[in-house]
């Protein structure tokens, strides 16, 4: 028996030649009409995406604590802990 191949290009080489790894036909239209509407090519556009990712990840970062826990937020007001306390059930 011989075996058929039908695509000897792996789909991440296959997309990459294109200009956007990893992104389907439908994905890639997608950015290339938001990069034209912002004025980029669409690598432009793409390294312009990854870079403000990267930096809201690092944002996100900032409130995590050393613990890996989030740092605690600030007190309620008092009229907060009132609403909040009001909404619950009565046996808590």
């Amino acid at each position: 028996m011989t075996k058929r191949v039908t695509n000897t290009v792996p789909k991440a080489q296959d997309a990459s030649a294109e200009g956007a790894p990893g992104l389907s036909p439908g994905q890639r239209a997608y950015e290339a009409r938001r990069a034209a509407k912002a004025g980029m090519s669409l690598d432009k556009w793409l390294a312009h995406k990854a870079r403000e990712e990267a930096m809201a990840a690092k944002a996100e970062m900032a409130h995590v604590t050393k613990a890996g826990k989030p740092a605690k937020a600030a007190k309620q007001g008092f009229f907060a802990r009132l609403l909040e306390r009001a909404q619950r059930p009565l046996g808590s």
